[in-house]
């Protein structure tokens, strides 16, 4: 057991590491701001192609004054959920599927690869003609960049499973869905998680 005095220096150390952490980030995002200002002052940045932070700060608050700043905020958060929501939802079926019949995982491995490999965003003229300049389009794009590296990250996490449990459970007569339910899908949860972090800011990019 740690004494009480040796506790206190424990949590002040740690405390500290936060701020420091905390203050780190804060310090590195002040630091490119005003880098990105300065260059953008002195015309070392073109600012017509990459604007700069006062530029952001007049047309946000432009924006704000017209009343139209929450109005775009809203469909982009609309946009973003329902993309994040389908691709989530896609990822893990198809990732369930393909674990679940080692011949479906052989035949569309390949295709997954292939598709995921594809520039999507390059693809955004013939979405637009497909799809139309509608708020579809634009979930349809976010579906494109992120539904596929779901379907692969989750099932690279489940057929990476412990081997070892999943013998135990055949042993002890386990079904497959047992199998899944109760060490397959429990063992990747930090792996979805994980892709689900990924999969937010695919859809950001998306969008």
């Amino acid at each position: 057991m740690l004494s009480s005095d040796s506790r206190k220096n424990y949590v002040k150390i740690i405390k500290k590491n936060k701020k420091i952490i905390f203050f780190s980030r804060l310090s590195i995002i002040l630091l490119f701001l005003l880098l990105w200002e300065v260059l953008s002052r002195y015309h070392i940045l073109n600012t017509f192609l990459s604007s700069s932070p006062s530029l952001v700060y007049k047309t946000i608050m432009g924006l704000l004054k017209d009343g139209s700043l929450f109005k775009h905020i809203g469909i982009t958060l609309y946009e973003v959920v329902v993309s994040f929501g389908i691709a989530t939802l896609i990822g893990l079926t198809i990732a369930t599927i393909l674990w679940s019949n080692n011949t479906v995982a052989k035949i569309v491995d390949p295709y997954l690869t292939i598709l995921n490999s594809l520039p999507k965003v390059a693809l955004g003229p013939l979405i637009i003609i497909w799809v139309g300049a509608r708020i579809h389009s634009i979930i349809f794009m976010a579906l494109l960049i992120s539904t596929f590296i779901t379907i692969i990250n989750i099932y690279h996490g489940f057929i990476s499973t412990n081997k070892n449990y999943i013998l135990l459970l055949k042993s002890l007569k386990a079904s497959k869905t047992q199998i899944f339910t109760k060490v397959v899908f429990p063992c990747n949860l930090v792996t979805i998680i994980n892709t689900l972090k990924i999969n937010i800011s695919m859809t950001l990019i998306g969008s």
